[in-house]
């Protein structure tokens, strides 16, 4: 399938977790570093992409003025919604796509990856296009092993076919679309719409990504950050 590039891009930011692992008074995507809150990064990247056509923003329940508050301060004009985001990034995901009627391709992202670039951006679009599902990973540097409830080592995974998948990652829209409806009807519950995408038979083209779109989780991430 040729790459439409006039196709609709909607992208939907998840910021509606309460990060409860950075040990934070304030969700941690409006933690301040240098000056701006950390879901601020995110949202400057997507508004000067030129193939964002809307963004879609997810917030913790009782912070939508101020996740909307932020997209405002910071002139993020391409925001058009945003959404209460429910108990699971899996939930808030769904409820967004609920909002989403763009028809064309749809891009993920979590807004406590502040290292996202254009080009990550504008390649994951391209792959949709072409395949229907792409995301960003880096390949594994580390060993990788399985092991039993006793904590022993039982197995080695061979490292070279292993990938950390990262976001964004993009969707045609009835794709991912029908990935989540499927995953709510018979209950199932992943931290990855690749992985949803996978159930039904979508596989993701994975594009090579870069090592420091880092999820901020903890307080070392957030040191690594500053």
């Amino acid at each position: 399938m040729e790459r439409i590039e006039t196709m609709y891009v909607t992208a939907i930011i998840t910021a509606g977790g309460l990060g409860s692992r950075m040990g934070s008074a304030l969700p941690k995507q409006f933690i301040d570093v240098k000056g701006k809150p950390i879901l601020a990064y995110s949202l400057l990247t997507f508004e000067n992409c030129p193939r964002i056509n809307e963004i879609i923003l997810t917030s913790p329940a009782g912070y939508e003025e101020i996740t909307r508050g932020t997209a405002e301060k910071y002139k993020i004009s391409k925001v058009t919604k945003v959404i209460t985001g429910g108990d699971t990034r899996q939930q808030s995901v769904y409820y967004a796509l609920q909002a989403e009627d763009g028809g064309g391709v749809v891009i993920i992202h979590d807004a406590a990856r502040p290292f996202v670039t254009e080009d990550e951006i504008l390649r994951v679009i391209d792959a949709a296009e072409i395949s229907g599902a792409g995301a960003v990973g880096v390949p594994v540097t580390d060993t990788i092993k399985i092991c039993d409830e006793n904590g022993f080592a039982v197995q080695t995974l061979p490292r070279d076919t292993l990938w950390q998948v990262q976001t964004p990652q993009a969707f045609l829209s009835h794709i991912i679309k029908e990935a989540h409806k499927r995953a709510r009807e018979n209950g199932i519950c992943v931290s990855d719409d690749t992985e949803l995408a996978d159930r039904i038979g979508r596989p993701t083209r994975i594009i090579m990504g870069n090592y420091a779109n880092i999820k901020i989780t903890t307080k070392e991430d957030l040191s690594l950050f500053k």
